[in-house]
C-alpha cells in the first residue's frame, strides 16, 4: 500500500485512514512502509476530509512540539462522521495554546508532581490489592478489563478530583460517544456533552457547599475567586476532561498492557522473576502499543513548512502519529521486538511532546506500574483464556484499545 505525498492527490485515490491490519496487536503494515517511502502520506479521515499523516519519530516530535500548530483552524480538517467533525472536548484549556494554556496547566502541575504521586502509591495500591481480591473470590476466569483495568483509575481518578467512583458506567459513556469517529449521530454527541457538563456543575455546586482536600475543590476556589485564571465554563470543561482523560485512556491501556504481556507470556514472566523490570516494562509497553492511538493528534499547519523532504503548505492537517513512531528503527532499534530493558523506551511519544505533553502522564505511569506489580506479585499464574488472535479492538472512536480481556489463572 501506498500513498502519494502530493498536495494535489486526488481524493477518490487516497487511502481511507485508519488503516486496515492484519492482527489485533501488530501495527498496520502500511505504517512502517509509509515510514520509509512516504512519510508525509496525504489519507482520507472517517469525515471523508483530508489529511498529512506523518509517521517518522523526528518529525513527529517537531510538529507536536511546535507552538505554531494547534489542533483547529479555519479550514481545518474534520476528523468523524458527525456534523461538527469530531471537534475535541470542547471549551475545554486542553485545546487553546499560548499563554492561555500554559497558565491552565500551571494550575494543575502541583497535583500531578512526580513527589505529590508517589504520595498517593500506597493508596492506589490498596485500591489494586481490593480490586484483585474480587477476582479471585469469583475464581477463574476473570473478565480483566470490567473488574480491574476500568475500576483502578475510576476509583484514583475520582478520589484525585473529589468525584463518586461509583459512576464509572457513566463516564465509560460519555466518553465512548465524546470520543466517536463514525459510531455515534451529532444528536449523542451533544446529548453526551450536556449531560456530563450537568453532571460536572453538580459536583462544582457540592463542593462550594462542602470543600475538601481535592482537585475539584482547589479549581472551584480558583474560579471563584475572580482573578480570571479560570472562569465557571473553563472549569466545567477541565473537570470533564480530567475526568474524563484520567480513566479512559489508563483503562484502556491496563488492558492492553496485560494483552502484549500474556500474549507472548515470556513478557509476563520476566516481570513476576524480577519486579525490578516493572518500571522500564511499562514505558516499552507504552511504546510498543498501536491500538489506543486511531488517528493521531491532528495539528493544523498554518503556514508553510517542510516534513521530511516533503513541502507541506499552510492550510494542512497533519496528524503525526505517536505510535507509528513509536516503530521509527531510527529512534529505536529492532522496533517491533519488546525489549523490557531497553534503555530509551521512555523516550516514546505516547504522551505528546511540548506544550501539551500530557499533564498527567505521572499518575498514568504510576498507576500502570501499580497495576502490573500487583497483577505480577498476585497472580503469577495470570494467562489469558483465549489465544491472542482471538482479543478484539475497539472501534468506531478517536481513543481505541481492545474489548474486553478475559483472563484465567
Amino acid at each position: 500500500m501506498t500513498a502519494d505525498p502530493t498536495p494535489d492527490t486526488a481524493p477518490e485515490t487516497l487511502p481511507d485512514y485508519p488503516f486496515d491490519r492484519e492482527t489485533t496487536l501488530e501495527p498496520p503494515p502500511a505504517w512502517a512502509e509509509l515510514r520509509e517511502g512516504c512519510p508525509v502520506a496525504h489519507v482520507r479521515l472517517p469525515s471523508g476530509d483530508e489529511a498529512a499523516l506523518l509517521t517518522r519519530y523526528d518529525s513527529v516530535r517537531s510538529v507536536l512540539a511546535d507552538p505554531r500548530f494547534t489542533r483547529s483552524g479555519a479550514g481545518a480538517a474534520r476528523i468523524a462522521t458527525t456534523d461538527d467533525g469530531g471537534i475535541f472536548l470542547r471549551e475545554s484549556p486542553l485545546a487553546t495554546h499560548g499563554p492561555e494554556h500554559l497558565q491552565w496547566r500551571r494550575l494543575l502541575t502541583r497535583w500531578f508532581t512526580a513527589r505529590k504521586i508517589e504520595e498517593w502509591r500506597p493508596r492506589v495500591q490498596a485500591m489494586a490489592d481490593d480490586l484483585v481480591d474480587g477476582l479471585l473470590a469469583d475464581g477463574s476466569p476473570g473478565n480483566l478489563s470490567a473488574r480491574f483495568a476500568l475500576p483502578l483509575p475510576v476509583r484514583v481518578i475520582c478520589a484525585l478530583v473529589g468525584a463518586p467512583d461509583k459512576d464509572q458506567d457513566k463516564f465509560a459513556h460519555w466518553s465512548s460517544v465524546m470520543l466517536t469517529l463514525t459510531r455515534y449521530t451529532q444528536a449523542e454527541v451533544d446529548d453526551a456533552y450536556r449531560d456530563f457538563n450537568g453532571y460536572v456543575e453538580d459536583l462544582v455546586e457540592r463542593r462550594r457547599a462542602d470543600p475538601g482536600d481535592d482537585l475539584l475543590s482547589e479549581l472551584t476556589r480558583v474560579s471563584d475567586s475572580e482573578d480570571g485564571r479560570l472562569d465557571t465554563p473553563q472549569l466545567v470543561a477541565t473537570v470533564r476532561g480530567i475526568l474524563l482523560a484520567g480513566h479512559e485512556t489508563t483503562s484502556n491501556m491496563i488492558a492492553i498492557m496485560a494483552a502484549l504481556l500474556l500474549s507472548e507470556r515470556s513478557r509476563f514472566e520476566a516481570v513476576t522473576a524480577d519486579p525490578a523490570l516493572i518500571a522500564n516494562t511499562v514505558e516499552e509497553v507504552l511504546r510498543m502499543d498501536t491500538t489506543l492511538a486511531v488517528i493521531g493528534i491532528p495539528r493544523f499547519i498554518t503556514e508553510d513548512i517542510e516534513l521530511d523532504g516533503v513541502a507541506v503548505p499552510a492550510g494542512t492537517t497533519v496528524l503525526p502519529h505517536n505510535a507509528a513512531a513509536n516503530r521509527d528503527p531510527r529512534k529505536f532499534p529492532d522496533p517491533d521486538r519488546f525489549d523490557e530493558k531497553r534503555e530509551n523506551s521512555a523516550q516514546h511519544l505516547t504522551f505528546g511532546a511540548g506544550a501539551h505533553f500530557c499533564v498527567g502522564q505521572p499518575l498514568a505511569r504510576m498507576e500502570l506500574q501499580v497495576a502490573l506489580g500487583t497483577l505480577a506479585r498476585r497472580l503469577p499464574t495470570l494467562r489469558l483464556r483465549d489465544g491472542a488472535d482471538d482479543l478484539k479492538l475497539r472501534t468506531g472512536g478517536m481513543s481505541g484499545g481492545l474489548q474486553d480481556i478475559w483472563v484465567a489463572w
